[in-house]
């Protein structure tokens, strides 16, 4: 029988399996971008699942439980959301808002239709699901398929906006529509979440503190929030740099910023990244970037896809009949997310370069996927075979989103100096300031 790990077991079992998760990320990083030319982030993915029970625990479950045992999983976690939130704060840094103004129309009408067509693929996949008893024991109908609907229609918000970042792409039209098209999908994605959870117990105020907790909190951070940031700009332009207390200031804010949205039934990357939109440009912002953003990609977020995939476990598809069904869903969740992101771009004015990109984006579904099959999980909302399908979508369509996005409008852009090559060197887009590689429009 285990016995519970005093502090300094975890303390020694915490630096053994940081020292791998770094090591193991940043070579399967340099691997991926060598061999296939895909971003860093792809082989950080790749390696939280080969360091879960999908691989390594299928080899060695002695290695894996010696690297990663159960005692240490709580710091872990906590390390992963602080990781995930504050790249998404440094992502929040570089939104453009006058690009989300002149692509408003755009830019709803795809969000909008990335949730409209999953959830009519949910409505047809829920009762095939239900009656193979995929999904928990006491689930109904409307649950499922509110269920099924939000996983299938989730962005991968942080691999997109990092996809955008490594590729230059921050500062452009495309790159602010894509953003703030994700960012649109996956708040309803877990306001649907939050009614779902709702209706197993939760209570009506769990829904209604999500969606009007998140929605006070944006509005607020950027109408208001703009001018109580705006004296810390100006000292930090006064002093000519951000200073230690500053920087302190500032990670506070971000803090209280992801507690808020954690609080509300959201997620912490939404409190970053409104928090990172909200704040004044110039040298704050530049500032912010070059001291936090080498030691969150290098060591933080790690942690997100390690975390991730020790509670992926893609074994679980072991017979024709489930993998057919995997197969279905991914062929729905392809057609209903990239067909509809594109569809929505060029009816609204984009070319079909630019819609192409757009679709290739959104069509990645990533952790964010993950968290909320996770929390489908542990809610007893699906199985765990079902479970596996799904985290197998997430890792396909993610996996396929920079390449396929390369083949769409890789060319074009190139031809209009806005994105640069992967194979280029790709460690400066892990460690150097952001605005340093971004371009403008």
């Amino acid at each position: 029988m285990s016995t519970e790990m005093s502090p300094a077991e975890l303390s020694v079992a915490f630096f053994l399996q940081m020292a791998v998760v770094i090591a193991v990320c940043r070579a399967m990083g340099w691997l991926v971008k060598r061999l296939f030319n895909q971003p860093q982030v792809v082989g950080e993915i790749i390696a939280g699942v080969l360091l879960g029970p999908s691989l390594l625990g299928l080899i060695s479950p002695e290695v894996k439980d010696m690297i990663f045992p159960q005692d240490t999983r709580g710091v872990l976690f906590v390390g992963a959301q602080l990781g995930i939130g504050l790249y998404m704060f440094i992502v929040g840094l570089d939104f453009r808002g006058d690009h989300f103004k002149a692509n408003a129309r755009s830019a709803a009408a795809v969000s909008l239709s990335g949730m409209l067509a999953p959830f009519l693929v949910a409505v047809a996949l829920t009762p095939w699901l239900m009656n193979m008893k995929l999904f928990g024991e006491g689930v109904d109908s409307i649950q499922s398929l509110l269920f099924l609907g939000a996983a299938i229609s989730i962005t991968a918000f942080p691999v997109l906006a990092r996809i955008i970042q490594e590729r230059g792409l921050s500062k452009t039209p495309l790159g602010t529509m894509a953003l703030s098209a994700g960012a649109i999908d996956d708040a309803c994605a877990w306001a649907v979440l939050a009614l779902v959870l709702a209706s197993l117990g939760g209570g009506a105020e769990v829904a209604l503190k999500a969606i009007v907790g998140g929605g006070v909190f944006a509005v607020f951070m950027l109408t208001l929030g703009r001018r109580l940031l705006a004296p810390l700009a100006d000292r930090v332009e006064r002093e000519g740099r951000l200073t230690p207390a500053l920087l302190g200031v500032v990670l506070v804010l971000f803090m209280l910023s992801a507690w808020a949205m954690d609080a509300a039934g959201l997620h912490s990357v939404f409190g970053g990244f409104i928090l990172g939109a909200a704040m004044p440009r110039g040298l704050l912002a530049s500032e912010v970037k070059r001291q936090l953003q080498p030691f969150a990609l290098v060591v933080l977020v790690p942690m997100f896809f390690v975390y991730s995939g020790l509670n992926t476990q893609l074994t679980m598809v072991n017979s024709l009949p489930l993998l057919g069904v995997a197969l279905v869903i991914l062929a729905g969740s392809i057609l209903a997310k990239a067909g509809a992101c594109w569809a929505a771009a060029r009816l609204t004015g984009q070319d079909n370069a630019t819609a192409l990109g757009i679709g290739a984006l959104m069509n990645a579904r990533g952790m964010m996927e993950l968290i909320i099959l996770n929390i489908g999980l542990q809610k007893g909302i699906i199985g765990p075979a079902l479970f596996s399908m799904m985290v197998l979508m997430a890792i396909v369509t993610t996996l396929m989103a920079s390449p396929l996005f390369e083949w769409v409008y890789g060319r074009k852009a190139r031809e209009r100096g806005e994105l640069g090559s992967l194979a280029d060197d790709h460690e400066a887009s892990d460690a150097a300031p952001v605005q340093a590689r971004s371009v403008a429009p």
